[in-house]
């Protein structure tokens, strides 16, 4: 018969179904790839909107910072319990 292997098969469907697997197998890199990304993506939003804390050094160098400008003037006492609050201080 035409077409036919010695085992009663097809070759091309050998091949065709090796194509698909493959293809699944990049389907779920591609997804995989894609959650850690908007994951990513989010953190850094995240990062940039100030909702993580900062370390205990970056936190008392922007304290001392924002107590300078108070104590010198540049900073009434509305704006610096403001910035308190909004940078988490």
């Amino acid at each position: 018969m035409m077409g036919y292997d010695h085992d009663g098969g097809t070759s091309w469907m050998w091949g065709f179904g090796s194509l698909m697997v493959l293809g699944l197998l990049i389907l779920i890199v591609l997804a995989v790839w894609a959650v850690l990304a908007v994951a990513k993506r989010e953190d850094h939003a995240a990062a940039l909107a100030g909702c993580p804390t900062p370390d205990a050094g970056s936190r008392s160098r922007t304290r001392q910072v924002l107590d300078e400008r108070y104590a010198r003037g540049e900073l009434n006492t509305d704006e610096y319990t403001e910035r308190l609050h909004t940078l988490g201080l």
